[in-house]
């Protein structure tokens, strides 16, 4: 028939098993030890110990309420249609309950229908039965030329997404890589997953578990990455399934198989991967990576297969270069962050922990730029998340704010740790200051940071303590972490004693239209936009100041620069001002 088919005859030796006999498999409860290490990197990694891990398979899939009434419910679609359709359960769903772990993505794949004419037949039982209200039906259309190669249909059925497929066999020409699909058998079907864990079937009809590539259950006993093919055809077919290897491998700490490997490693798949696979779906995937339980090791994988830059593609005109040595710097000071986090013991939002993790990703590039279409030097960070990876602009965005108060943490805190006045320092992200006593001076600076960076102040001072002392080597940052956090903690306390943790909440006390009032302009510009800052500044130093003594200040400033002269500290305290 196709050549799955064949291929499946090939492997029946190679898997140990008969094909062709049961597809119902007994369930045992397999606990196994394992031994797992991080990816050791040369000069740049820090070495992790090895660690137990325990993998359990359950002997048996435990429904919940909500699960039961939507597979009854679908199976009652079929007894009232008389349908010869048998209605099963794929992929994640079966391996996650397997693994004890609650799954709400369900799957469910249809051996003689497409999944839109199920759905269809979902809404006339609803209908006929007057329980429940007919659904709206989405359709997503298939898009062979980015690995897209099934119409999936999907509903909403007791308030859970659901989306259905057909059972798929894939026929090849010889002179083309995109399937032709048909119909096929769940045999057939499971052999053209990406990996035998995903390859489990829950058959409702009969309430049990298939695993039809006979050896699913036993890699996933075995915490074993598996293609249930050849892996380079595998890949080659859909070079997507190289990013959910990755990332299924990293989640569950599995291992991935050699050939696996070889062939994630093979410049035929990595040129697919970046050919044929659309880059919102590459970033898609990325981020559920990045915002997964096992980041590092993610990445650490992605590294190891020479993947970084195929998927994180860097623009053409880079400044510096990127040089090969480049990945492994970059996952190595993603591992000493995430560590660093873990041990701080910071208490991140899901957002704030995935834009920290990708910040320090790129910390060795935030310094490297490319030249845009308008001639302009702009960070190639903009360029990975908006055109390599396709996420948000919003990301690139915040990424790029985080590296910017990085830099400005890194010149305050050696004035915190010291508390020294800054009488003679300056910053050159901060050039006017108002006139204000030394012991303010800080106060004012760390206000308009943490203002900018609103409630990202944590994660970028995390990681600038990481470079404080102008350590740009992860060994050094390695050797120092306590000494680090010390210092993260002791930062972090001033910014909490100065009142400053949630500034950008504080309303200013003379807004816009004051200022055009008192000033008897006309309208605003650069003026009022000017007076804003140093009001800013003004209330930062003074944050028990009322508006009266506001006034006050902004009236004789003005008075002192339409005469020429210029208000010292001194005088600036008295009459009537708020004291330092």
């Amino acid at each position: 028939m196709a050549r799955i088919s064949t291929k499946i005859t090939q492997l029946r030796w190679f898997y140990g098993s008969s094909l062709t006999g049961k597809s119902l498999v007994p369930f045992r409860k397999s606990v196994i030890e394992l031994k797992n290490m991080l990816f050791h990197f040369p000069r740049t990694h820090r070495c992790s110990r090895a660690m137990s891990m325990t993998v359990m398979v359950k002997e048996n899939i435990d429904l919940t309420e909500k699960e039961k009434q939507i597979f009854d419910g679908l199976l009652q679609v079929v007894y009232h249609f008389k349908l010869e359709t048998k209605v099963r359960v794929a992929g994640g769903w079966v391996r996650d309950k397997l693994l004890g772990k609650e799954c709400y993505d369900i799957d469910i794949a249809l051996d003689d229908m497409l999944g839109r004419e199920f759905c269809e037949k979902v809404n006339e039982y609803l209908v006929s039965t007057g329980e429940e209200e007919t659904q709206g039906i989405g359709v997503i259309q298939s898009n062979p030329d980015q690995s897209k190669h099934l119409e999936t249909a999907r509903m909403r059925l007791f308030d859970v997404w659901i989306d259905f497929v057909n059972l798929r066999s894939e026929d090849y020409a010889d002179n083309s890589r995109i399937p032709t699909m048909q119909f096929g058998t769940a045999e057939q079907d499971a052999f053209r997953r990406d990996l035998t864990i995903n390859s489990l079937f829950y058959n409702i009809n009969t309430c049990s578990v298939e695993d039809l590539t006979g050896r699913g259950l036993d890699d996933l006993r075995s915490a074993r990455v598996v293609t249930p093919l050849p892996p380079k055809e595998t890949f080659l077919d859909d070079p997507f399934r190289v990013l959910r290897a990755i990332r299924f491998s990293a989640r569950f700490e599995f291992e991935m198989a050699e050939d696996l490997k070889f062939a994630a490693a093979d410049n035929e798949v990595k040129s697919a991967i970046a050919d044929k696979i659309s880059r919102e779906r590459i970033g898609h995937e990325v981020d559920l990576m990045v915002s997964g339980n096992q980041p590092v090791k993610a990445m650490a994988h992605i590294s190891e297969l020479g993947l970084l830059w195929v998927v994180f593609t860097p623009p053409p005109n880079c400044e510096p270069i990127i040089t090969d040595d480049h990945d492994k710097v970059c996952v190595g000071f993603m591992d000493v962050a995430w560590g660093h986090m873990l041990e701080v013991g910071c208490t991140f939002s899901d957002e704030q922990r995935r834009l920290y993790l990708y910040a320090s990703l790129f910390v060795p590039l935030w310094k490297t730029v490319y030249t845009d279409n308008k001639k302009k030097k702009v960070p190639i960070v903009n360029y990975i998340f908006r055109n390599s990876l396709k996420l948000k602009a919003s990301d690139a965005d915040d990424v790029m704010r985080l590296h910017t108060a990085v830099e400005k943490f890194l010149s305050l805190i050696p004035f915190v740790l010291s508390s020294e006045d800054l009488q003679n320092a300056e910053v050159d992200w901060e050039k006017e200051i108002i006139d204000v006593p030394p012991s303010l001076k800080l106060r004012i600076l760390l206000g308009l940071l943490v203002k900018e960076i609103k409630d990202f102040w944590r994660a970028a001072l995390m990681l600038s303590t990481l470079l404080y002392q102008d350590s740009f080597s992860v060994e050094v940052i390695v050797g120092e972490l306590e000494k680090r956090r010390e210092v993260f903690k002791e930062v972090e306390q001033e910014i909490l004693k100065l009142g400053l943790d949630k500034v950008w909440e504080v309303k200013p006390l003379i807004n816009g239209k004051d200022i055009i009032r008192l000033l008897e302009l006309q309208k605003g510009g650069p003026v009022v936009s000017e007076w804003q800052r140093k009001l800013l500044q003004w209330q930062l130093a003074y944050p028990s100041g009322s508006v009266d003594e506001c006034v006050d200040w902004m009236t004789r400033q003005t008075q002192l620069k339409r005469s020429g002269g210029q208000v010292n500290h001194q005088e600036h305290c008295s009459g009537g001002q708020v004291n330092p």
